[in-house]
Order: structure tokens, then sequence, then C-alpha cells
């Protein structure tokens, strides 16, 4: 059996791309019984996301080319459309790709814990649909347990390295609670729309949207459970909110320093933090000269995404090796099962001496035979018959000049010198 990984992803294929290789969830069962039953592998899973499309399959090492085939028409692509972006890892390559993805060591976001997840649900599906056997369902499961090795002992997914999971970290490091919190959204863009899941992610108290366009805010707020209103009502809610998170596209300010003291004053001083990642700012600089006020820019958050994706890529390096380690064990697990069709056959002749042998006891027992001169000939006739043919192989060894199959012999019947 080979080991197939192959697809394309964020790396080597633009989106346009991406978009006709994705498999549709609601067709992704029957795509598996199709690349199994005809497509040409024998075993397989297919991860599907926005970052990527693979196919993990098990397959004869004839079959590369006849299920990469199937992959180009089952989404109407040409070969030479998707030849450029593809990429193949076969056997140990394979292995290793597989754990390097769980791990978040392929993602776009060094460290990033959705892929594994992801991969779970690919697995699930395919075991599901009956598209996996030994080699899968045994890659799948080392590739789970060394994901969580990965997390446990290094801290690649420790840091923020987005600006919208800084701006939660920060907060977090200023309300240690977040769920009694309240934090103010200022714009509607895709920057508050990753602060705002980020946020919801972190068990956040009570959001609110302001936005220029009402109606988009309730579009922002419907997804998040969050609260809609108009940005002229927003220096009327100043003094709710614990955080504040501005991201619009005005050229002035549009938070003064005398609207963010009349806020403190109604909240009788009790802190706020202040994010500001709009270019031009949306708060005034003067702003972060009030007590009880932390405000943070782009700047600030960038350097600390900076600083914690340094720290992530240190974690990387120590989660490589642990990879090169776990890959080894895998493919001494695989070469083992080149052994196998052996060791069943030698067991198989070895118990047809025995069941005949028996027999033959049996048979002499029941005829009043005497008992000890029974098991005295069982013994022998055993003996002879499991030696003979080892001993006659290892006499033409030896006729030959074989030393290798002579030691081969001493190691496999852990025989000593003498």
């Amino acid at each position: 059996m080979h080991l197939l990984a192959f697809g394309i992803n964020h790396h080597t294929a633009p989106v346009d791309i991406r978009e006709k290789a994705a498999f549709a969830s609601d067709k992704l069962i029957g795509a598996l019984h199709e690349v199994t039953a005809g497509g040409g592998a024998n075993e397989a899973a297919i991860v599907s996301t926005c970052n990527r499309t693979e196919l993990y399959c098990g397959l004869d090492s004839t079959q590369e080319d006849h299920v990469i085939d199937w992959f180009c028409h089952y989404h109407r692509l040409n070969r030479s459309e998707i030849h450029p972006y593809l990429y193949r890892h076969p056997d140990q390559a394979a292995v290793k790709h597989a754990f390097r993805v769980a791990a978040g060591l392929d993602s776009m976001i060094l460290g990033e814990p959705q892929i594994l997840g992801q991969m779970k649900e690919a697995f699930a599906t395919a075991h599901k649909a009956g598209a996996t056997g030994k080699i899968l369902n045994r890659l799948f499961q080392q590739t789970f347990t060394v994901a969580k090795q990965v997390r446990t002992d290094t801290a690649i997914g420790a840091s923020a390295v987005s600006v919208a999971s800084a701006a939660v970290q920060l907060a977090r490091q200023i309300f240690s609670e977040l769920s009694e919190q309240t934090v103010l959204l200022i714009g509607a863009g895709d920057m508050i729309e990753l602060c705002a899941r980020h946020l919801k992610e972190h068990g956040i108290g009570h959001m609110i949207v302001a936005n220029r366009t009402v109606e988009r805010a309730q579009q922002v707020a419907a997804v998040f459970g969050a609260e809609a209103i108009a940005l002229a009502e927003m220096p009327t809610r100043l003094a709710d909110a614990d955080i504040v998170i501005s991201s619009t596209a005005s050229q002035l300010p549009i938070l003064g320093k005398g609207a963010v003291e009349s806020a403190l004053k109604a909240r009788r001083h009790r802190p706020m933090f202040m994010l500001d990642i709009a270019v031009p700012r949306d708060i005034e600089a003067e702003v972060g000269e009030l007590a009880d006020v932390y405000l943070y820019t782009i700047d600030d958050l960038k350097e600390v995404v900076q600083e914690n994706l340094g720290s992530r890529q240190e974690a990387a390096r120590e989660a490589e090796k642990i990879i090169d380690t776990q890959v080894v064990d895998f493919m001494q697990w695989v070469k083992s099962l080149n052994a196998v069709p052996t060791i069943r056959a030698l067991r198989e002749s070895a118990n047809a001496v025995r069941e005949a042998e028996v027999e033959y006891a049996r048979k002499r027992l029941a005829h009043g035979d005497d008992p000890a001169k029974v098991i005295e000939h069982l013994a022998r006739a055993l003996t002879n018959k499991f030696t003979h043919t080892p001993t006659d192989v290892l006499r033409r060894a030896d006729h030959e000049g074989n030393k290798a199959l002579l030691e081969a012999a001493r190691r496999l019947f852990d025989l000593n010198e003498d």
C-alpha cells in the first residue's frame, strides 16, 4: 500500500483556483465513494476548507496519476490548469504533511487551532462513508495525537498573531473576566467583524455595534447577538463601554478628549480600554493622556503581533522536532505491515503441522498405545518437521557461501555463536 497526500492550498494557489477545487460539504460522501470505487484510491479522506483542498489516499503506487486524473475530472479542471498549483507528498512526506497541517504549521496564521477540528471532521466523514481502512485510520489517529502533543509541549498557540486576537489579548490583560464587560465596536467593516468574533469566542458580556449606516450595524450585530446603534448615538452610550474598538473610514477623529472625559465621569472613573485600529486615527491622541484610559493604536498592536509571531516561530521549530520523531515511528509501523503476510503464512504452516501430528497422537492413544511413547513421538515429530525446511535451506546457504542468510537465521532464532 502506497500513501499519498496531494492538493492545493493558500501557499500554492490563488483563491480563484481554490474555489474551483473545493468540495461542497453536502457532496463530500459522494465524492469519497467515487474516488474509492473507480477513482484509483483504496482508501481516501478529503480535507476541504477555504484555504486548502487535500486528499489523503491509500493506493497502489501505479494509481497515483489515476487518482489525480479523477480529481481533475470531478472538478472539470484541465490537468494543465491545476498542475502548476498542485503538490504531491508520497509516503513519509505525506505523513509529515498531515502532522504539520494538523499542528497549524502549514496554516496562513501559524499555529491556528481551527484546522485540527476541520481535519477531525474530514476523517469522521470519510470513516462514516467507509472510505478509510487500516492505513488512514492509523494515520489520522496518530495525526491527532501529534497535534495534541505539539499544543501541550510547545507554545505554538499561546500568543496572539492577528490584530483581532491581539486586541482581545490586551483587553484580557486589563479585564481578566470579559463576561462582565461591555464592548462598543465603532464601524462595521471586516476588522470590526474579526474583533467581534474573537470577543464572542472569549465570552464577552455585551456587544454594541455603532455605524454611520444603521442597517450595516444591524447586519453585523445579528451575527453575534449584539446591539446595533447609529453612530450619532455613540456619545450617549460611551459610558456603558468598558472596551472601545474603533475602525472607520473617517478622515477626522470621531472621538475626542472631551467626550471621553464625560464618559469617565459617568463611569466614576472605572477604567476603559480603547483600541484605535483606524488609519487615519478615529480617537484623538490626547485621549491617551487621561487617567483610567488605556489607549492603543494599530502600531501598538503590530508590535504585539510581531513579538508574538517570533514566539510562535520558536515554538514551531520545537514542533518540527516532535513531528520528525513521530514520522519515523509511523513509518516503522507501516514497514512492519510488510511482514504481516509472511508471519501469517508461517503461523498457518505451523498450525497445520501441529494439527496433523496431534490428530495422529490422538489415534495412537485411542488404540491403547503407551501415552509416554505417544508424547515422545509427538515432540520428536514436531521438532523434525519444524526444523526440516530451515535446516535444508541453511545447508544450501552454507554450500553456496551465503553468509548473510546464515547470520539472519542466527538473529531470527536467537542462536548464540557457540
